[in-house]
């Protein structure tokens, strides 16, 4: 089971339409669980999102930093952090 932090679940309750075309969690309660089932993961770093990827098997040869941090799955938790969910 995942822990997520508050600092993660508030991110994900305010960016959520970012990925989503309506909110899929409308309490932090909830968002923990939506990111557990959906099995969403924080990474450290910039490095932890491309290697998260790239063991995904996404192809994202070409793409720049700022092109892989805007993907949607991706979530800037602001301390340094990110959270990737998949949609």
């Amino acid at each position: 089971m995942h822990e997520f932090d508050d600092a993660v679940l508030k991110c994900f309750l305010k960016n959520q339409s970012q990925l989503f075309p309506e909110d899929v969690a409308d309490t932090p309660e909830a968002a923990e669980a939506f990111l557990e089932e959906c099995m969403a993961v924080v990474v450290n770093s910039v490095q932890e999102v491309w290697e998260y990827f790239d063991e995904a098997g996404l192809d994202m040869e070409g793409a720049g930093e700022e092109e892989i941090l805007e993907a949607d799955e991706v979530f800037d938790v602001g301390d340094g952090r990110y959270l990737i969910v998949e949609g």
